[in-house]
């Protein structure tokens, strides 16, 4: 940990927990205890990031929409212990006849000015490129994917049998919202995500620490060698993996760097942590900002990614640090997109994430 970070984080921790323990709230876990849900009991913590993580990054930026570090409340929840799987995905899906996005063939009415031939049902994958490429036009490495979706991740000729355990991907927002709502949860407000992913202690870089590979081991799923022309697979995995390959966090939560990136509620602005910390004192339970701005693509509505993916790299991104954001137009899934889910202590209870729209 560098002296700037160590500072950043002094100088607003009046009236907080003992050094690197989280001020705990005093809820406790309610009764029943869900299945395959952790309780998150709550409490304050500094949240988001500083320039310190800049230097751990190739391409500059990584943590410019996470400042400043600011102080956060959050009320006690349950989370899901893994990010939701394939198996999981497949129940909701038998049940209610759900067609994810990248499912449903685009229409005229949705797209006026496209081409027929483009009105094509699909989805977004990660192509690695033949040789080394400038790292300034993520175009090189994303393609459309006609036919890709949760069942073919890779597109038509891939397929998800045996791997039930996998989390599911090429999930839009509202995919995930309509999974939620059938499981009787919601998905977690950004605060709650990095609450949790913090495992009971604050400022550190990573969910488990301050080394990416503490003793030489791999903590998360993300990508060795050069990117984004081949992951060497030196932490197991080329891709994707399953879920609950590497250790929990203090909570007990899985993969919460790496893997996938996990969709939050919370709308995007780059700004939402300047607004936060200019108001002043301790947000409680903060929901996001009322209305999404991504100031490079400013006609999109984003909304909140947390936690890197198999893509994440120090060359590149290194989003794994548990305090950097992500973001993600709600429509769109991709290869290395899922999310996982919360679920109040109490419905109805106020302060503990508004509803998911």
């Amino acid at each position: 940990m560098t002296l700037a970070y160590v500072l950043a984080i002094a100088a607003q921790m009046a009236a907080a927990a003992p050094p690197g323990k989280l001020a705990a709230a005093t809820n406790k876990p309610p009764k029943p205890w869900p299945e395959g849900m952790v309780w998150i009991p709550g409490g304050e913590f500094a949240m988001g990031s500083d320039e310190s993580g800049e230097s751990l990054c190739g391409l500059p930026g990584v943590t410019r929409d996470a400042q400043p570090i600011h102080r956060v409340f959050v009320d006690g929840f349950w989370m899901d212990v893994t990010e939701v799987t394939n198996a999981q995905f497949e129940k909701f899906v038998s049940a209610t006849g759900y067609v994810t996005i990248a499912e449903r063939t685009p229409t005229k009415e949705e797209f006026p000015t496209a081409p027929p031939e483009n009105l094509v049902s699909g989805s977004v994958v990660f192509t690695r490129t033949p040789g080394a490429v400038p790292l300034n036009n993520h175009f090189q490495w994303w393609r459309y994917e006609p036919g890709a979706n949760w069942r073919h991740p890779e597109g038509p000729a891939s397929t998800i049998d045996g791997r039930g355990k996998y989390p599911v991907v090429h999930i839009a927002y509202d995919d995930a919202i309509a999974y939620a709502k059938w499981a009787g949860k919601r998905l977690p407000t950004e605060a709650e995500w990095e609450f949790a992913a913090r495992g009971g202690v604050e400022g550190l870089l990573y969910a488990w620490g301050n080394e990416f590979r503490p003793g030489g081991k791999f903590m998360a799923n993300t990508y060795q060698g050069p990117f984004p022309v081949k992951d060497k697979g030196e932490d197991g995995f080329v891709g994707l993996a399953p879920v609950s390959q590497f250790p929990p966090n203090g909570f007990g939560l899985f993969d919460m760097a790496g893997n996938v990136w996990e969709w939050c509620s919370d709308w995007y602005r780059p700004d939402y942590f300047a607004q936060l910390a200019a108001a002043g004192g301790v947000a409680r339970n903060p929901q996001g900002p009322n209305v999404p701005f991504d100031p490079s693509e400013s006609h999109e509505k984003k909304r909140v990614h947390r936690g890197g993916s198999f893509l994440c790299t120090d060359l590149y991104c290194t989003r794994y640090m548990v305090g950097t954001r992500g973001k993600g137009e709600s429509s769109t899934g991709t290869n290395h997109l899922g999310f996982r889910c919360v679920k109040s202590a109490t419905k109805g209870e106020a302060g503990v994430g508004k509803p998911n729209e």
